[in-house]
């Protein structure tokens, strides 16, 4: 917001010499006014054009106040001999920025609490994330297809969760008033990141309901030959769209820190090819709900691959409502910043997004049986193997003992003769 009204300002400033510019020209026919009228100016706030003496000029609120309140209002200047007046009524009043000595709106507070809040959302994400991907990878029975999919899906949900703390950092590092415009370049590049993290989740989710669909569809096929498909998919494929996209942005809008979309149809290099995946997806998941309804029915079925449909049929539907619907239902609010219901949009993007990888690390991993199963054998092979080294340890301290008895067992059985001639010695030993 901050940045977005710094942008507001200064396209304002710049519009208002340039019609100071404009209007000296044109006033350096008519001394008069230049002698005793009052010549245009920009006051940091508003652009007030040259008037004649006894005239007064009409303004509306200046425009980054009309984005925080919404309200227009209006405010005058008198044109007399001694100059413009003072500005009546105040600016902060007219265009009710101020109430009982404090802002009626106060966007700064409002969206600190929303950085807090993914802020928390995003940690907890990557934490999750991290160890379901540990978990995966560190188990020889876990590597398949399947588990190698659900990898690359948490891989992509950490990229995003990083790229928004590094252009965090990278943005509101700087203690400067004007800190949009402090390391911009970096910042451009850090939002293309994210926006292919972004990206990349939705087309890694296709990859899911595309695996189940094959796997269901398809009675023999390579999945080794495929997985390489669904690699490129899941990575490439955004990689395209993701440089359209920031080839149009930089050559069209080149505005700000490229998160304010006012060009509709440039952004929709990216909202569309994510559309086109939750639509492709939610079809592909109607179709194996259908067919896994008819084949469960059939004894055919009825098996070991039975359950292994049921578990990928379960985890993979339960993501349906949970990170498709609700871009579907904000993808046509305004991106317009004085909107009104673009708070809604944000808090509940930013609600259901940060958290998104620790829901998914929840269902694919930490609530899968196979690797709850897998973790309580690898439970058991410790503590059975702790349990048979303290007992081999037992063993051979009982061994040792044993093998002195017997030395002194020994002993006792001498002869008296041999006895006393070794008793000296024998007892200095023992």
């Amino acid at each position: 917001m901050d940045c977005s009204l710094l942008d507001v300002m200064r396209q304002e400033k710049e519009q208002c010499f340039e019609l100071l510019a404009e209007e000296k020209r044109n006033l350096s026919k008519d001394q008069r006014l230049m002698e005793e009228g009052c010549l245009g100016m920009w006051d940091n706030v508003s652009c007030w054009p040259s008037a004649t003496i006894g005239k007064t000029v009409f303004l509306h609120c200046p425009t980054f106040l009309q984005v925080i309140t919404g309200t227009k209002g209006l405010i005058y200047r008198n044109c007399t001999s001694d100059g413009w007046s003072e500005t009546s009524p105040r600016v902060p009043i007219a265009c009710d920025y101020v109430t009982n000595g404090n802002t009626s709106v106060n966007p700064t507070s409002y969206f600190n609490k929303l950085k807090d809040f993914y802020t928390v959302g995003y940690s907890l994400s990557i934490a999750t994330l991290l160890m379901a991907l540990v978990i995966l990878g560190s188990f020889r029975r876990l590597r398949c297809t399947r588990n190698y999919i659900h990898m690359h899906l948490f891989a992509s949900f950490v990229l995003r969760a990083v790229a928004v703390f590094i252009k965090d950092a990278l943005l509101y590092s700087a203690d400067e008033i004007d800190h949009c415009t402090v390391y911009m370049t970096g910042c451009k590049m850090m939002l293309v990141l994210f926006q292919y993290g972004a990206m990349a989740n939705y087309s890694w989710l296709l990859v899911e309901g595309l695996y189940l669909h094959t796997l269901l569809f398809v009675s023999f096929f390579s999945e080794k030959k495929y997985f390489w498909w669904y690699i490129a998919l899941g990575w490439g494929l955004p990689l395209v769209f993701i440089i359209a996209w920031s080839t149009c942005r930089q050559v069209y809008e080149d505005t700000g820190c490229w998160d304010i979309n006012d060009n509709a149809s440039i952004w929709w290099i990216i909202r569309g090819p994510i559309i086109m995946f939750i639509f492709i997806n939610f079809t592909l998941y109607v179709r194996i709900l259908r067919i896994l309804m008819k084949k469960l029915k059939t004894s055919e079925v009825w098996g070991t691959n039975a359950g292994q449909y049921k578990r990928l049929a379960k985890s993979t539907l339960l993501l349906v409502p949970l990170f498709g619907v609700h871009y579907i239902i904000f993808v046509f609010f305004p991106e317009d910043v004085s909107s009104g219901t673009r708070q809604i949009r944000v808090s509940f993007e930013v609600a259901l997004g940060s958290f998104q990888g620790f829901v998914v690390a929840v269902l694919y991993c930490f609530l899968n049986g196979e690797v709850q199963l897998e973790i309580q054998r690898k439970w058991k092979q410790w503590h059975l193997k702790k349990h048979f080294e303290a007992r081999q340890q037992k063993h051979s301290s009982a061994s040792s003992s044993g093998s002195t008895l017997t030395q002194l067992v020994t002993l006792s059985k001498s002869s008296p003769k041999d006895q006393r001639r070794t008793q000296a010695p024998n007892s200095c030993v023992i």
